[in-house]
This record gives structure tokens, sequence and C-alpha cells, in this order.
């Protein structure tokens, strides 16, 4: 046995704990860093500011790297980590355990101005600072935040996660006389329980975004997930900005959070973003799945949704090219028969009784019990479930996946639960069972796959999905050949998609 000595970074294994407090590995950080223009590692005025510290891993990446960049514009060693310390590094922890963190990895003790301290402050937060701040309570929600009373107004002694960053409408204030940042980067909290049943958390990481850019750094740098590419639940707008951006430089998408997060199922995915003031233009877009990586020159608002899969964007305007209409016209919304996840019916039919298809079986309900679209309850029709196959939207091993989990024909007095929705009404049978197969091609769920940026499959998710003839049914062979996929395209689909029993 060789005389190797394992000595991890203690960050990455910090990095590895859990979902909610998602701490960034050293790995990552640096891959950040290295967005940014190295120049800026040798600059003795260029200021960087993480806000949101949680282990302190990029102001310690920074630290390492000005170290090495001022080597020659400041030789002597504890001079220029005075020097980094005092006038360049600057954090701000989110809550009090992070800040003692933070500090131990930046100054080597959790107390500036002690002794063990690499550069000497005045005082015990030297420049990563935090300060509890209490909740702004409005109707039981933050004002600024969102987070639920009754959930986070739990007194002084219980962490109340009131991050000071975004509790204000003036950041600037936040800091002493009003300072610049050059550089404002890091890997802010994601979301926030809302107070809604099963767990139900609302995203909040948008947040922090839009309050960085307030601060108009030259150069704005974040790791967070990939939900915003389709919005929803608080971040249409969002997505709005973001996409409409052109200062966003590089971006690189990570299909499976496990990819940089090593562990950790993060739905739909993670993301980090370079923004720089000075830039106008597309963005250098990397798509990484499965340790493969593909990278286009993108303007990121060119689909309502974002498309994350570079190669997929031609087979779009292939699809888009014959001007045909979305499958969307003959999708319902969200329960489209009014009737609660929850429900079961009962065992046993009964004189009038519409069959209820649930998650956990069939049961029997009353048709007084269909509160919407009772014409389609008397037609066919087809089932979809709309919750992806795959646990928080992440690819199988080999990067492929279902999407679609379950689809069924649903006969004249059959309906189902908000588990799922419902796509066509016809009267001929056969019309059904050849949109079932439709929906089931590799090539439909591929189309699905590039809407959805999280594991609800929702009827936007369907948009770029065009509709059929279904007077005869289709076949993943000749929608290749209807649009005119080339064999590559055509590979790159059969790459990513997997049959469906």
């Amino acid at each position: 046995m060789a005389n190797s000595v394992y000595n991890p970074d203690v960050l990455n294994c910090i990095a590895n704990l859990s979902n909610d407090e998602v701490f960034t590995p050293p790995v990552l950080a640096n891959q950040v860093l290295d967005m940014l223009p190295q120049e800026l590692f040798r600059d003795a005025t260029v200021t960087f500011l993480d806000p949101f510290c949680k282990s302190g891993v990029f102001l310690r990446e920074i630290v390492k790297r000005l170290d090495r960049g001022l080597a020659e514009v400041i030789p002597d060693r504890q001079q220029r980590i005075d020097h980094i310390m005092h006038r360049q590094v600057f954090g701000m922890a989110l809550t009090e355990l992070t800040s003692l963190l933070s500090r131990r990895t930046l100054y080597c003790s959790k107390q500036a101005n002690s002794p063990h301290s690499v550069s000497h402050f005045d005082d015990e937060q030297g420049h990563v600072w935090y300060k509890a701040i209490p909740h702004t309570w409005v109707n039981g929600k933050c004002k600024y935040c969102g987070a639920s009373q009754e959930v986070y107004d739990r007194g002084s002694a219980s962490e109340q996660y009131a991050y000071q960053f975004i509790h204000t409408d003036k950041p600037e204030t936040l800091f002493p006389n009003n300072m610049k940042f050059d550089v404002i980067i890091g890997n802010p909290p994601y979301q926030l329980s809302d107070g809604g049943s099963k767990a139900s958390a609302r995203p909040i990481y948008h947040l922090f975004v839009n309050q960085a850019k307030k601060l108009n750094p030259r150069y704005l740098a974040m790791i967070i997930p990939s939900r915003w590419f389709a919005g929803g639940k608080g971040l249409d707008a969002f997505r709005e900005s973001m996409l409409n951006d052109n200062h966003i430089k590089y971006m690189k998408d990570f299909i499976n959070a496990k990819d940089c997060f090593p562990g950790l199922s993060i739905s739909g995915g993670i993301c980090f973003f370079l923004w720089d003031r000075e830039y106008s233009g597309s963005c250098e877009f990397w798509s990484s799945n499965a340790g493969k990586e593909n990278y286009a020159q993108r303007n990121l608002n060119e689909f309502p949704v974002f498309v994350r899969y570079n190669y997929a964007v031609d087979i779009i305007h292939k699809v888009n090219n014959l001007g045909e209409k979305s499958i969307m016209g003959i999708l319902s919304s969200r329960n489209p028969f009014g009737i609660p996840t929850s429900a079961r019916g009962i065992s046993e039919q009964f004189n009038g009784s519409y069959t209820l298809v649930s998650s956990q079986g069939e049961g029997y309900i009353k048709k007084e019990e269909i509160l919407t679209n009772n014409t389609i309850a008397d037609s066919y029709k087809i089932m979809v479930t709309r919750i992806m196959c795959e646990h928080a939207g992440e690819p199988d091993r080999d990067g492929m996946f279902k999407v679609i989990a379950t689809t069924r024909l649903l006969n004249p007095k059959e309906v189902c639960t908000d588990s799922y929705i419902v796509a066509g009404q016809y009267d001929i049978i056969d019309y059904a069972i050849n949109l079932e197969a439709y929906l089931r091609t590799k090539f439909v769920r591929f189309l699905v796959l590039q809407a959805a940026a999280s594991i609800n499959l929702s009827k936007a998710t369907y948009s770029f999905v065009p509709l059929q003839d279904f007077s005869h049914p289709w076949t993943d062979e000749m929608l290749y050949e209807k649009y005119g996929l080339d064999e590559k395209e055509i590979a790159f689909i059969e790459s990513m998609i997997r049959p469906m029993e």
C-alpha cells in the first residue's frame, strides 16, 4: 500500500451535506471564477463581494488567485494578504453560523480580530458581515422574500432566514460608505417554505440576482437553479428579464445537478452565468449532460421558453418552418375535470356512474362531481401524466429521458384526477388511439423536454409539439421524414429519449 494520505478539502465535504443549504464545492466555485477576465486577479484595485456566504469558498478561492496575481505588485506576502483582505475581498453571510464558517475559511479564525487571523482586523467580523434582521410581515407573508409568517416568525432564538441582502429596497446602504463592487459573485439560497401544503416552497434565488444588479457591478456571476428557463411560480418576470438581457455573456447549464453538486437532486438542474455590464450581444451557452458538453453562440430570447439543448434549436426551427398549429390547442389545463388528486371515488360501480382514474387505480363517481369539461368526459380522449417520469428531472446514467411516464386512452364516461392532463376530444376511437401513439413517439417527447425545466409537465411544455392529422397513425420514422431531420439530428433524439414500453 502506498504511503498516500487522504486529505480532502473540508469544503468539498460540506458541499455534500444537504439540499436545504446548497454549499458550493471548490471545483464548482473555480469554474465560476474561470468565467471572469483573469486580469482582474492581477489588479490591486478590483473589489469582490459574495453577498450570500455559506462556507466562504468563493472568498477563499478569490484570495488564492489574488495572492498569485499580485505577487509582483506587492512582493511582501503579509502586506499582500493584508491588502487583499482589507481592500479587495468582502462578504455578507446568510446566517450567524455561516458567518463563523466563512470567517474560519477566509481568515483561518472565527474572529477576524483573533491573534490566529491571517490578517488582523479591529473587530471580530472583519469584512464578512452578518446582521440578524426580522422579516417584514404583510398579510402573513414577508414583503421582501415571501416567507410564511406562520413558518418563520418564531422568535429570536431560532434562525428566521431573513437574508439581509434582499430585505431592503436600497442594497447600497448595506455597505460602509455606500461602497461599490467590481465583481459580485456567489451561490444564493434557492427557496423558502411558503406555508403551502406538502412542504411547498417558493423560489427566492431570482431576488438575489435582481438585487445584485441594482448595485451595478462590472461583473455579476451566480450559480442558480435552471428552473427559471420555463418560468412559473413567481419566475415569469425573471425569465423574461434574463432572456432579454444582452449583458449575459456566458452561461453553462447542467441538466443533472449531481454533475456539479454530487449527491444532491435539484429539480431542473443548475446553471451559472456571467453578466458583464460593458458587454452587449449574444450568449456563449454551454450545455452539459452526462459528461458530454456542447457549445453554441445563442440569443437567449429566441423562444418564449429557453431551449437548453443547443442541438435542439435547429430541430425546432425545422418543425416551425411548416407553420403548423401547436398541439396545445387540444390539451386541457391543469385539473381537467375539477377533481383533486386525492379523490378516489367509491369502489363499486352504480347506475349512471363515471369511472375515475387516479394514481391509485380506479373508482366511481357521480356525474355531478365532474366540475369542468363535461363534454370531454363523454368523449374519447388521452390521459397523460403531468409529472415527469425522471426523479427531479434528472436523466438516467446514460443521459437519457423517458419524459412522459404514462398515457392512457379514456373512453366516454371515464375521467381522471388532477394528477393528469387530457388531450383530444373525439367521437371516433381511432383518432384518440392515433393521438396516443403520437404522444408516445420519441419525437414528441423530445420536443416536450425542450420546454420542461422542472418535473412538472403542464400544457405549456407542449408548446413546441405540432398538431397532426390523427385520421392515421404516426411513427418516429414518419415524423423524421416529414420535418426533414438529418442523420445527426435523428441520432441526437434517439440518444436522448428512451422508448416507452
